[in-house]
């Protein structure tokens, strides 16, 4: 599933090719992607210049010159890509915005969980979804205002987009790692010093991955997401991705909070007492 990481960098891709350009056509390959009616879409873009492109949590959105905005949702499965000829277009492409210089930019998705929709701004849609501030944006402040005072565990209420929009399953349990925090942790038991690691691990952890363009196998051998049973590339040809970066003689742990497959270490992320 795209996360923050992704969207932003689909955000960037877009912002590069789309940005001052005026959409000459809007093509529609498969409607089931589209919330707001083709016909209305097709009147609302065509002509119509890209002023902006803006992204919150997963959500990336274009502005366009006459005031109206486009959101596009990802889903599971999403992405953009470019093409000039047809017999080049990216399979699955859902929809293709024709752009003046012969560009054509493709919303592409296998699996159509997708959605492209007309909102009349992003603090509209942001209201609406009931979304909290962008992951990158959130202060070590607000996270203790919002959560501290709950008795819920901590791996949950990060992944509640009211909260902060754009942390994912694997984002979360990267940042309570780098936070040493363990995810079945209460928040109100939390200390503002436990705040201010959050805080900083959701930097460490986002503008790292957007470094990246979210390409997990080059993260830092120092991160968790190596343990998540996916390659053995920070460490080849060895096991030693399965135990944690900071104590190499301690495996991480896999089971279940809320429901997701959860990752931590028992060694830096010890588990609560029970009366928490």
């Amino acid at each position: 599933m795209p996360e923050l990481p992704e969207v932003e960098t689909y955000r960037r891709f877009l912002n590069d090719v789309i940005l001052h350009q005026t959409i000459t056509a809007f093509e529609v390959k498969d409607a089931k992607v589209l919330v707001t009616d083709e016909d209305t879409l097709h009147k609302a873009l065509v002509g119509q210049r890209v002023t902006s492109t803006r992204r919150l949590g997963k959500n990336c959105f274009l502005e366009l010159d006459n005031g109206q905005v486009l959101a596009l949702h990802f889903g599971m499965t999403g992405d953009v890509g470019a093409y000039r000829d047809e017999p080049d277009a990216p399979r699955f492409t859902r929809v293709a915005f024709h752009l003046e210089d012969g560009l054509r930019v493709a919303f592409i998705d296998p699996r159509k969980f997708g959605r492209i929709r007309l909102v009349e701004s992003v603090a509209q849609y942001q209201k609406a979804k009931k979304l909290g501030p962008d992951a990158l944006d959130v202060t070590a402040e607000h996270l203790q205002a919002v959560l501290g005072t709950k008795k819920s565990m901590i791996k949950p209420l990060l992944l509640d987009q009211g909260v902060t929009a754009g942390l994912g399953n694997w984002i979360v349990d990267e940042v309570l790692f780098q936070a040493k925090i363990h995810p079945e942790r209460r928040a109100h038991t939390l200390l503002p010093k436990d705040f201010k690691a959050l805080h900083a691990a959701i930097q460490l952890v986002l503008t790292t991955a957007i470094q990246q363009e979210a390409t997990y196998r080059n993260f830092p051998v120092s991160f968790l997401i190596h343990a998540r049973e996916w390659d053995d590339s920070a460490t080849p040809g060895t096991d030693a991705h399965t135990f944690c970066p900071r104590h190499p003689k301690t495996l991480i742990e896999k089971g279940y909070v809320g429901g997701r497959a959860t990752y931590h270490c028992p060694k830096c992320q010890p588990a609560p007492a029970e009366a928490d």
